[in-house]
């Protein structure tokens, strides 16, 4: 069976799925917090957080934590989790470029390209303006995206497949179509979900505004009081940063709010 929906409106699927990789991505950024920020920070935020895989992490090594999210779906399920840790059900839905937060945070972060699902400049804008007023002075945004390279060899398929039990998930991501004058990228998903009684296919399309290098830089240059600290990539090494040139594709930036 094969049904067209939104891949985000199954966030028990999607955690399986994209949840298996958060050891990394949390490891990474409590390396962050030690080199970047003066003290220890006391409260973390994640715009676009879905199931809040990393979130409810944080919340259980004693951070507070909240998130928001345009999917009431996964924010339930986010809730439900932090909600079963002991933690306050601390996510919202509410949309990343027209936010605020009710305490200022000293850490944002948005590690899997999310933030790409803006596709007008003004969203964008909008967007680091909003979490620049959410963080503390000296805070940090990291930031992990897919850039277009102007050189070299793009990915344009992956694949991923993960267990939990008598769930079995694949999932697929492929590019549709790119053009880079426009500024957008048209990619189709899939999960196949295997149970012992149970075998379907769900397929969705989504669309992801492009960045080469030299844009994105504009762009936080455009955002007064925010400024690019340090520039890794997926490998997530602290001590390695990365030259931000017109072959880079995978990019962590670590975005700081400048200090008065």
């Amino acid at each position: 069976m094969s049904d067209s929906t939104s891949i985000y409106d199954y966030p028990k699927y999607y955690d399986l799925i994209y949840g298996s990789d958060w050891k990394a991505e949390f490891d990474f950024l409590f390396d962050c917090f030690e080199k970047y920020l003066s003290t220890p920070p006391v409260h973390i935020f994640e715009p676009a957080c879905g199931t809040g895989r990393l979130l409810f992490r944080f919340g259980r090594a004693g951070m507070q934590v909240s998130g928001l999210d345009l999917n009431e779906k996964s924010i339930e399920f986010c809730n439900q989790r932090l909600e079963k840790y002991g933690l306050p059900p601390s996510t919202f839905v509410a949309d990343m470029s027209d936010f605020r937060l009710a305490e200022p945070c000293q850490v944002a972060f948005n590690m899997i390209n999310s933030f790409r699902h803006l596709l007008e400049q003004d969203q964008t804008v909008k967007h680091f303006e909003c979490v620049r007023d959410s963080l503390e002075e000296g805070g940090i945004y990291v930031l992990g995206l897919h850039l277009s390279p102007l050189k070299g060899e793009t990915i344009d398929r992956e694949s991923w497949s993960a267990s939990r039990g008598h769930l079995t998930i694949n999932s697929s991501l492929w590019l549709v179509e790119r053009n880079l004058k426009e500024r957008y990228e048209n990619y189709g998903m899939s999960y196949d979900v295997y149970t012992p009684t149970d075998k379907k296919r769900l397929e969705d399309t989504v669309k992801f505004r492009t960045y080469t290098a030299g844009e994105f830089t504009s762009l936080i240059e455009s955002v007064s009081g925010l400024a690019i600290a340090a520039v890794h990539d997926f490998r997530y090494d602290i001590d390695e940063e990365i030259e931000l040139d017109e072959t880079v594709e995978d990019v962590v930036f670590v975005i700081q709010k400048a200090s008065e």
